[in-house]
Parts: structure tokens; sequence; C-alpha cells
């Protein structure tokens, strides 16, 4: 009899060690998951929109292109600058850079691209902002 108590507690203490990894398992799953989620939720909350994010780029594209082209350049970065502030987003740069005409006139096209890429996420107020950046870009590219 005895020995037969003997195994039982055995048995239990096995059954104890399988509980205790199982609860230290889930544990640690349920953290990992709550990790991920605040890691994931973060990073959306943080990141600008798609649309934001290119009109920061146009913006500085921009201001690395030199050549006034008579005042259109700097009408376009502002309406840009205007845009991404109602989008929550700092855009910034003196609007000045040193290229050659042809280097700025690819500066002012690849703006206009991403713009054009940034329209069909925005809307209202933002999206008549780009809307007259790109008015502006084409003049600027009109102008020799």
């Amino acid at each position: 009899m005895r020995n037969h108590s003997l195994r039982w507690n055995v048995w239990e203490d096995n059954e104890n060690e399988n509980d205790m990894r199982i609860n230290l398992y889930r544990s640690f799953v349920g953290l990992a998951v709550v990790g991920f989620m605040l890691s994931f939720g973060q990073s959306l909350v943080a990141a600008p929109s798609p649309p934001a994010g290119l009109l920061v780029q146009a913006y500085a594209t921009l201001g690395r292109a030199d050549h006034d082209y008579k005042g259109h350049r700097i009408a376009a970065m502002k309406q840009i600058e205007a845009a991404a502030k109602l989008l929550g987003v700092d855009v910034h740069g003196d609007g000045k850079g040193h290229e050659h005409q042809g280097v700025s006139d690819a500066q002012l096209r690849t703006a206009q691209g991403l713009l054009q890429q940034a329209q069909p996420g925005l809307s209202g107020k933002p999206l008549r902002h780009v809307n007259k950046a790109l008015q502006q870009l084409s003049i600027a590219l009109s102008i020799k």
C-alpha cells in the first residue's frame, strides 16, 4: 500500500510540473502576443500616411532643385507645405539647391510624379493644395 501511495505522489508531482510548464508557456505566448500588438500599434500611429510621406519626398526634391522658375517652384513648395500641415506632417527646407537646369527639371518632374501618386489618398483641402502645386509645377516646367 505504501508503495502505491508513493507512485500516486510521483504522478501528482509530474502533473503539477506539467501544469506549471503549460501555465508558463501560456504566459509567454500571451506576453509575446501583447508585445507584438503594442509594437504594431505604435508603428501605425508613428508612421505618416502614404500620401503624407509622398508630400515630404516631393517637398525635399523641390528643395534640392535650383533655378527660380519665376517663383512657380517656390509656390508649389508652399502648396505642398500647406497640404502637409493639414495632414499633421512638418516639411522643411531652405528651398534652394545647386543643380543645373536639366537636373532641376528632372527633380520637378520627380516631384510631380510623387504628388500624382499622393492624389488618390487625399481629399478636401490637402487635395486642393496638391492640385495647385501640380499646376505650379506644370507652369514651372514650361519656363525655359
